[in-house]
């Protein structure tokens, strides 16, 4: 059985890509991460991904996948982007940031231009220095206001292309066939085959 770490403290996160990951590899075990956390000072998704992995590979010794993700709304010009979980200050509110985000495109009233995507980069760092990133979009448009309770950040207002029910309205099986992670992490297949 191999062991890689998931550098993450969000308990959602983890929980999503392990099911994710179990998915492509079931001989991977994966491990969560209670090490320090780095601070994310990157200004991309790449940058705050490699951040995270390379603290937790040498922390750990164990290969490392971390993943940075946000939502990109067009008309803001993919803001609130790598900034998604402080878009309404340092809190992590959820509430507080979907609010805003509403706020900030109430006047928008046509779909075509509430157009947005979830990115997700996801990083492998080994412990001997070996760094990969791959990348998951995930098309769609930001509802009018939040619905559905499943899911996390983003998701009751994200509605994916397509579809008409919010990422919070999908099950997880739903959402994990088909989410941004999910498509970063079949980008990915070919290097957790090698591990």
């Amino acid at each position: 059985m191999t062991q890689i770490v998931l550098a993450t403290h969000n308990a959602h996160k983890i929980a999503e890509l392990q099911a994710i990951v179990s998915g492509v590899r079931p001989d991977i075990e994966v491990v969560g991460y209670d090490g320090p956390e780095p601070i994310e000072d990157g200004t991309t998704f790449q940058a705050n991904a490699l951040i995270k992995a390379r603290t937790a590979a040498r922390h750990t010794g164990l290969v490392a996948l971390a993943d940075d993700s946000g939502v990109c709304v067009d008309v803001l010009g993919g803001s609130p982007g790598v900034f998604s979980a402080y878009w309404a200050g340092h809190r992590k509110d959820d509430a507080a940031n979907l609010e805003l985000l509403l706020d900030q495109i109430s006047d928008l009233s046509r779909d075509e231009d509430r157009t947005a995507h979830y990115t997700s980069v996801i990083a492998l760092v080994t412990p001997t220095g070996e760094e990969h990133t791959v990348e998951g979009i995930w098309p769609g448009r930001i509802a009018r206001e939040p619905r559905g309770d499943g899911g996390f950040g983003y998701d009751p207002i994200f509605v994916p292309e397509g579809s008409e029910k919010s990422a919070a309205e999908l099950t997880a099986a739903e959402k994990n066939a088909v989410s941004h992670r999910a498509r970063a992490l079949e980008a990915l297949v070919p290097l957790l085959a090698a591990l």
